[in-house]
């Protein structure tokens, strides 16, 4: 059985921007969110378990791609919702520590367990020379001092692994929220609400993520010395707009048919036909 990562990860991408859209708020996405993955991963087990893989290459690229794909974002959602739920009422000063001290807390367990790996390192510099120990089942080697939880995983859907590279995409992801909701306190007096109540954004929101990167590629805003999570934070507020994971909204960008910069041509068109216009 074939498994595409492009197929699996943009219907996981297209159900999550639906469920930005109609959410009532962070606590609502995360549970929506975490129902869904849980179904796509029970779903891919009983196919792998039932039809097994047709290559090794297919073995190995579920196990590294595909499956840590769903499964990173749901221990993403999984620790959003805990973090929410958690979140203190109070001062803006009572809410920056929270978050700060979440930040903490996660650069501290992912030290303890990933960080300093090999495999850690293996998997950041995008080697595959040992994938086939790493991502194909029945090689787990027991010697190699392994977390103490690799008795309990079913060892017919994970190479213990895939589980690693799961940690460290949803540390990926989980850096960036945090980030995001310390520079929305920053923030949060830049926007005038009198000012602004009138202003939103009426293109697609991926016209804006492409904007947004188009900027900070340019270093067009204070000399390139602003990120892509600042930018994001105030094109957000500026428009009225929420605009989800960034990150694999770029990534889609990146892989699309036809123009990777779809909208800055359209914006290129639309100029110089208003150019003409006043000749």
């Amino acid at each position: 059985m074939k498994y595409s990562l492009h197929k699996i990860i943009d219907d996981v991408s297209q159900y999550e921007i639906k469920i930005v859209n109609e959410a009532s708020g962070s606590l609502d996405e995360a549970l929506k969110m975490i129902s869904y993955l849980q179904e796509v991963l029970i779903a891919l087990k009983a196919s792998v378990v039932k039809e097994g893989f047709d290559s090794e290459w297919e073995e190995i690229n579920f196990f590294r791609n595909v499956k840590p794909g769903v499964l990173g974002k749901l221990i993403y959602y999984n620790k959003v919702y805990r973090i929410e739920c958690a979140c203190p009422l109070g001062s803006e000063k009572i809410y920056r520590n929270y978050f700060s001290n979440q930040i903490k807390e996660l650069k501290q367990e992912f030290e303890e367990n990933i960080f300093n790996s090999e495999f850690y390192r293996y998997y950041r510099s995008g080697r595959n020379d040992r994938d086939q120990t790493f991502f194909r089942l029945g090689n787990i080697n027991l010697y190699d001092g392994l977390n103490s939880f690799v008795f309990e995983i079913d060892h017919h859907f994970s190479t213990y692994y895939d589980y690693k590279v799961a940690r460290i995409i949803a540390n990926d992801l989980l850096q960036n929220y945090l980030h995001l909701k310390i520079d929305s306190i920053e923030d949060s007096n830049f926007k005038d609400e009198e000012a602004t109540k009138d202003i939103f954004w009426t293109s697609s929101k991926n016209a804006l993520v492409e904007l947004i990167y188009a900027m900070y590629a340019s270093g067009a805003v204070s000399h390139g010395k602003v990120g892509i999570r600042k930018l994001s934070m105030i094109a957000q507020i500026v428009f009225s707009v929420s605009l989800g994971d960034l990150h694999h909204a770029f990534h889609r960008m990146k892989t699309r048919a036809g123009s990777r910069t779809a909208f800055l041509d359209h914006l290129k068109i639309s100029l110089e036909e208003y150019m003409d216009k006043d000749l």
